[in-house]
This record gives structure tokens, sequence and C-alpha cells, in this order.
């Protein structure tokens, strides 16, 4: 049951900001053959950074359903996606962007996986958060490099 209160908390959409000057809107972020060609912000993402928005219970809440090693000291993975212990070997920056952004458009329709990266066509979203993101344009970047240092061993 925490395991899906969790996820209905990041899937309304409930944290995060909106676009900031420089950065692609959500609205204009393009998913093409499960793909995101370029930075959503023009700037590198920041892996150190990444680490602390997947670890963050109040943001990307990523650990509510992916097990991931490099996180050993936090507690209770989730076990409802995959395991991302080796993901920068399955996947590319810009699968891996695609699918934080809107894993929906990005891998298939059937996912629970929330958009962290998008604002409109998401479902029962409180007021006070509609129109927000989960994460920010440079959060998902951050994201993105981090999971790419995510390699097997």
């Amino acid at each position: 049951m925490i395991r899906y209160a969790a996820l209905a908390v990041v899937s309304l959409g409930l944290l995060g900001g909106a676009a900031t000057a420089g950065t692609l809107a959500p609205d204009a972020v393009k998913i093409e053959d499960g793909k995101i060609a370029a930075s959503l912000t023009g700037k590198p993402g920041d892996p150190v950074e990444g680490r602390k928005w997947f670890a963050d219970r109040k943001l990307g809440n990523c650990l509510a359903c992916h097990q991931n090693a490099d996180l050993s000291e936090q507690q209770f993975h989730g076990e409802v996606g995959p395991t991302l212990d080796g993901v920068a070997d399955r996947w590319t920056p810009e699968e891996l962007r695609a699918i934080v952004v809107n894993s929906k458009a990005a891998l298939y329709e059937g996912t629970i996986m929330p958009a962290f990266y998008r604002t409109s066509g998401l479902n029962r979203v409180a007021d006070n958060f509609a129109g927000k993101t989960i994460l920010s344009a440079q959060q998902v970047e951050d994201v993105v490099a981090y999971l790419m240092t995510l390699k097997e061993e």
C-alpha cells in the first residue's frame, strides 16, 4: 500500500517546477523513435545532483518503484519497475531522457511510470498542481546523467 501511495504522490505532479528561461517547455518536447535527442536545457546534467533527485522521496521518488544497488544506503527500494543496475548499458542518454520525460510515449502506453516533465494529457491532477512538472528540465538532465553512471560491473 505504501508503494502505491508514494507512486500516487509522484504521478499527480505534486512536486517540481515549470520550465525556466533557456529550457525547452514541457509541451514543446518531442519524443521521436523513443528518444529525445538534445538536452532539455542545452546544458549537460550533473550526475551528483541527479543521484540526489533520484533518491529524494519528495521529488523524483524513483526508489519507490526501482531497485538500485548504488543507493543501497537507502531503504525500501521498490519492485514495480525494473532494476536500474546497469541501466546505462541497456539505454542511451537520449532514450533515458525520453523515458524520464514521458515513459508512456517513450516505452509503452500501459506503463505506470509517471511523466516527470509533462504538463498536459495527465489524469487526475489536483487543481493546485495543474501546469506543473514533477522535475524541472535541469533535474531531468541531472537524473539522466546519474543513470548513465549505472553500468554493469
